[in-house]
């Protein structure tokens, strides 16, 4: 009888904190219809900048040559 004593007590005071933890956003205070929901504001969305990646000033190198495996370039640039 005890045990069913301090577990109602126990699950009473959790719902009482988990309530008024959740009472306590502002977007549940709105939900109830505690305080008027605030217009949503969207933000300008800009487009980002898109730089100028230019092309290669050398010749790509041929295929199966030699220089494709070792070319030093070919692990930093990205040839379209």
């Amino acid at each position: 009888m005890l045990n069913f004593v301090l577990g109602t007590v126990a699950g009473g005071l959790i719902a009482c904190v988990l309530t008024i933890a959740a009472a306590r956003q502002p977007d549940v205070q709105s939900r109830l219809g505690l305080i008027p929901a605030a217009p949503a504001t969207l933000a300008a969305v800009t487009k980002p900048v898109e730089h100028d990646c230019g092309r290669r000033t050398e010749p790509a190198p041929k295929i199966g040559s030699q220089e494709m495996l070792f070319n030093r370039q070919r692990f930093w640039s990205v040839a379209p």
